[in-house]
């Protein structure tokens, strides 16, 4: 039996240019699973008002965060993560793809078949579940298998906002971060959902708040918020909002802020610029004294610890003590 790993994460444009931001957004903004909205309404809105204008405002944004060196920093760590847990798994074939980028799920899919894998792990890089990420990614890999006349044997990681090793890695990186910067709040901050895909059944906001809990236990004593970013469009999103909630805290008390994002695996546009660079500038104008980021989990070791035990520990997954009000596991 020849067994692999296939990583998935969001995606990046090619370069921080309009051009390929371009391309890069019209995949992303054309997934029904990231925008629920009729066809017939939703693409003259896209086509029409946002493609001829966002593009070039996000490319700027890109340009900030993009490595001379590395390039996109989601697509350097991706890379990172898949050289490291190949070290650690020389058994296996490990590849990653991108959701709305290169390489393609389809394409990875194909070459694996070809290399005549017949055991496969997916892992999509997205700790808590959701329909606007995870279900795409099962979307995709549904689509090509459909109709194929052999299949793998086939484990998809859904969901691992509350597997032990992943809360315990980030929980770590954040107490060293308290330690040396001894905020006055701690700031979890997760990527926002609209509020009509939770009351549709979409579980991503408990999952976080999992996600928030089992850490906090192993810090105590720590006051923390958590909030919801990146709203996008009309629609009311998740809140708190956190981009409100770091405008508000100066006023009351808060001058020094640690923030971490859990929903990150890798650093990104929403973390080095959205977080780091605009949240940062609102904290600070309101009065804020000192901000501070706890990086993602990157290419930490113990990240590709948490990547391995996913793949091992499928049928035996060490996951934190059960809270029934919470739905853990």
């Amino acid at each position: 039996m020849k067994k692999g790993v296939l990583l998935i994460n969001l995606g990046t444009p090619k370069t921080p240019t309009p051009a390929d931001v371009r391309i890069y957004l019209k995949k992303f903004l054309s997934d029904p699973r990231v925008i629920d909205m009729p066809a017939w309404k939703w693409n003259p809105i896209l086509n029409l008002a946002i493609l001829p204008h966002r593009p070039e405002k996000s490319a700027k944004l890109y340009q900030t965060i993009w490595s001379e060196e590395h390039g996109s920093p989601l697509l350097y760590y991706t890379q990172r993560q898949k050289e490291m847990l190949q070290a650690e798994l020389p058994d296996y074939v490990v590849r990653y793809a991108m959701s709305y980028s290169e390489p393609e799920i389809a394409e990875e899919l194909l070459e694996l078949e070809q290399m005549e894998v017949d055991n496969l792990t997916i892992i999509p890089l997205y700790p808590q579940y959701s329909t606007t990420t995870v279900g795409s990614v099962v979307d995709d890999i549904n689509r090509f298998y459909m109709g194929r006349i052999k299949i793998p044997n086939l484990k998809i990681v859904t969901d691992f906002c509350d597997y032990l090793p992943y809360i315990n890695a980030l929980a770590d990186k954040i107490k060293t971060a308290i330690n040396e910067f001894q905020p006055d709040r701690l700031l979890f901050s997760y990527h926002g959902i609209p509020v009509s895909y939770v009351e549709k059944g979409d579980p991503y906001a408990e999952r976080c708040k999992i996600t928030t809990k089992l850490i906090m236990e192993r810090l105590q004593n720590v006051p923390y918020t958590e909030t919801f970013q990146s709203r996008f469009g009309p629609d009311k999103w998740l809140t708190p909002a956190t981009d409100d909630t770091l405008r508000a805290f100066p006023n009351e008390g808060v001058k020094r802020v640690l923030v971490v994002a859990p929903s990150f695996v890798s650093d990104c546009l929403e973390t080095l610029h959205e977080l780091e660079i605009e949240n940062q500038e609102y904290f600070m104008e309101s009065g804020g004294t000192e901000f501070k980021m706890v990086p993602a989990l990157n290419d930490d070791f113990a990240f590709t610890q948490v990547l391995k035990g996913l793949i091992l520990d499928q049928d035996t997954r060490s996951v934190a003590e059960p809270d029934k009000k919470l739905g853990i596991r």
